[in-house]
């Protein structure tokens, strides 16, 4: 248990190291970025089931106005 503690220690550390180490800018890009790529919760959580759903309910609205 010891080296797997040892191996935590000198992650967390290196990843903290980068973080400092890296100009603000960078993350800030890097944040913007992220958040442009990411998908939405119901997405994420459901799949694709919204979608679907939301595609079906705008077609029976269309067919109703008709």
């Amino acid at each position: 248990m010891a080296k797997g503690g040892e191996e935590l220690v000198k992650y967390i550390t290196e990843q903290v190291v980068h973080y400092i180490e890296t100009p603000r800018q960078v993350r800030k890009e890097a944040r913007v970025r992220h958040k442009e790529t990411r998908e939405s919760w119901s997405v994420h959580w459901f799949g694709m089931i919204p979608l679907s759903v939301s595609m079906i309910i705008k077609a029976v609205r269309r067919r109703s106005k008709d």
